[in-house]
């Protein structure tokens, strides 16, 4: 699943729109290195989300097309 997907479905991010935006100007980091929003992500990797000072690190558990609120908790595990 692409990355910016993948942040709005598990509301990391809450829109498509911003959760690309993030990526373009790098402040998404998958594994490590700077992803771009096209990026294939899968479970196990490790995302890196910077929020102004804040900077939000959770692993991947799980990759679903949709997910309800209540089930968005369950995509992601904060580190």
């Amino acid at each position: 699943m692409r990355l910016d997907k993948f942040l709005k479905v598990s509301r990391l991010i809450k829109r498509r729109t911003v959760a690309n935006e993030a990526c373009d100007a790098g402040r998404v980091l998958v594994n490590g290195k700077v992803a771009k929003a096209s990026l294939n992500v899968k479970e196990g990797d490790i995302l890196e989300i910077a929020f102004g000072t804040k900077t939000v690190k959770a692993e991947i558990l799980d990759v679903k097309d949709t997910a309800k609120k209540d089930e968005a908790k369950e995509l992601f595990k904060y580190l």
